[in-house]
């Protein structure tokens, strides 16, 4: 008789099944270790991996102090899935900026169980390149990056202040009103109009989406996309998420339908109706560009991507700024002497002003330094193997560049911990850009609403010191500890905002 048979057959139930236990142990054990070559890291318990060892309020930091031990290159894992993190200014650079090897999105379940892999953030490949190019000039040919845009930013702020000064000064806070009036921006471009304030379906769905942002960052979103199988079928917040997706969906898909009944391809209103324009003209020659991507479904999914990535980051640096202003008066009024002298209070603030207010310049940049918005930045995947670090890293592995490591590393920064907008200025008082600078990222999926982000944060940011004066409520400290999910924004805050004298 075969020997392994006899082994087996000599086995109780019991100790069979201790023997299949200790088995699959062994294997996943071996699941565990790292590749060769591939980068170093902490040690990953069978199935679950890192997740349970990191703070997911303090992801950031910890994935900070991990490099201090392995190294800029490090790698952990999120469940079954590798992960490989980028620490480091020139970890960043040689990683992202040197061709499109890290440019692929991964595909994670919580996203691909309710959107499709369209659109511009997590679409990939010729799609992706198609609809990120068209986004670019779309917004170009509506004014991004140019004085024609000024006026729709600068209305904007005029509603704003209106509700801003009906406070009289007292306390309130400021946060949804503040998403409002960015997102308001946003869906001038897109949909060629805004929404009032008061607006109850446009309301529900800034606060559905702020709560979308903080779940999408937790650990119910990590073990969703490390064990899909079993959090489809579990309750938790989770599900509050893929809710947020479905109503923003169908906001998308009713403003397209709405613009359907007028829209006239020789007068193009905004972003919708341009991208109509465009799959009209690629059906009319689908033969001659079989691989063209202009159709419905990423039309919805372009939106979906400019109103959500146009909404959340710039809100949340503008409010950081606001916290900030009322904690350093001193720094406040700084700001406030340079506007009274370059634009004085007789006409609204302008891009063209930008290049002769350098100390405001440097605040908007060390708000956006300090801030760190976006710490993590957005995952990114090989699409072949890599060498980095001396490194290898295979082809379809998820890599997470950290962005805080740059932003506050001690080696580009003076005093990285501390709010000092001299990290923009030379001895002369003159703005001097940092290499360092990446809020936005760098490479080839640098953040697609940089250009509108700047002319944003300028014109907000010194149109609110312009108007008013912010301040803490008496006896109120400002508390600078983030809420952490995919950007780190302030805690809830009440402020007080007085008008200036004209």
């Amino acid at each position: 008789m075969d020997l392994s048979w006899t082994f087996f057959v000599c086995l109780d139930s019991r100790s069979l099944l201790l023997f299949t236990l200790v088995l699959l142990l062994v294997a996943l054990g071996l699941r565990s270790r790292r590749p060769r070559s591939f980068p170093p890291g902490p040690w990953a318990l069978p199935l679950v991996g890192n997740i349970l060892a990191l703070d997911f309020n303090n992801l950031h930091n910890d994935m900070t102090k991990l490099a201090e031990q392995y190294g800029n290159v490090y790698s952990l894992k999120m469940g079954p899935v590798w992960t490989v993190v980028l620490n480091g200014f020139s970890t960043l650079q040689e990683g992202l900026s040197k061709g499109d090897h890290m440019s692929d999105r991964p595909a994670f379940p919580i996203h691909t169980d309710v959107l499709p892999d369209l659109g511009i953030i997590f679409a990939n490949g010729y799609s992706w390149k198609q609809q990120r190019r068209f986004a670019l000039s779309t917004l170009k040919y509506f004014g991004v990056g140019k004085k024609s845009l000024e006026s729709s930013i600068l209305e904007e702020f005029r509603y704003m202040s209106k509700e801003i000064a009906s406070h009289k000064g007292k306390p309130f806070n400021l946060h949804f009103l503040m998403n409002n009036a960015v997102s308001n921006i946003i869906c001038s471009l897109i949909f060629g109009h805004r929404f009032d304030y008061k607006d109850e379906k446009f309301l529900q769905l800034i606060t559905l989406l702020d709560k979308g942002v903080q779940i999408e960052g937790s650990i119910w979103a990590q073990l969703y996309n490390a064990f899909p199988v079993l959090m489809r079928r579990l309750p938790g917040p989770h599900h509050t998420l893929q809710k947020v997706y479905r109503d923003i969906m169908d906001l998308m898909k009713t403003e397209m339908n709405k613009h359907r009944e007028d829209w006239n391809p020789s007068d193009p209103r905004d972003f919708i109706d341009c991208f109509l324009t465009e799959i009209q003209k690629h059906q009319d020659k689908r033969d001659d560009e079989p691989d063209a991507c202009f159709d419905e479904g990423n039309l919805v999914m372009c939106s979906f991507d400019l109103f959500g990535a146009g909404t959340e980051t710039t809100s949340t640096t503008l409010r950081w700024g606001v916290l900030y202003m009322a904690k350093y008066t001193e720094i406040q009024e700084k700001v406030q002497e340079e506007i009274d002298s370059v634009i004085g209070q007789s006409r609204e603030p302008s891009m063209e002003d930008r290049p002769n207010m350098p100390y405001t310049d440097a605040v908007i940049h060390e708000i956006q330094r300090i801030g760190n918005v976006v710490p993590l930045n957005l995952p990114h995947m090989t699409n072949r193997d890599v060498q980095i670090g001396g490194y290898t890293i295979p082809k379809g592995v998820i890599v997470m560049p950290n962005l805080t490591s740059v932003l506050f590393d001690k080696n580009e920064w003076e005093t990285p911990n501390t709010f000092n907008p001299g990290h923009f200025l030379n001895k002369e008082g003159k703005f001097v850009q940092r290499a360092a600078f990446i809020p936005f990222s760098v490479g080839k999926r640098v953040c697609l609403g940089e250009n509108l982000a700047r002319m944003e944060l300028f014109l907000l940011f010194t149109s609110f010191l312009q108007r008013f004066t912010f301040s803490m409520p008496p006896g109120v400290e400002a508390v600078f500890k983030p809420r952490f999910s995919i950007t780190l924004s302030p805690q809830p805050y009440q402020i007080c905002a007085t008008l200036r004298e004209e």
